[in-house]
């Protein structure tokens, strides 16, 4: 085994909070909030929501 490891000081992407983000900008870069699930086959077929 190598006795090599890399260090830094700068901390992980992972670790740093992002900056925040006006709703705004956010819906007109992604478009606006999706269900987690869409409707099925029926529930669009006879006008479920």
């Amino acid at each position: 085994m190598s006795s090599l490891s890399y260090r830094s000081s700068r901390p992980d992407g992972w670790v740093q909070p992002r900056p925040h983000v006006d709703a705004s900008l956010r819906r007109m870069k992604h478009g606006p909030i999706q269900p987690m699930e869409q409707p099925g086959f029926f529930a669009r077929l006879l006008g479920g929501r």
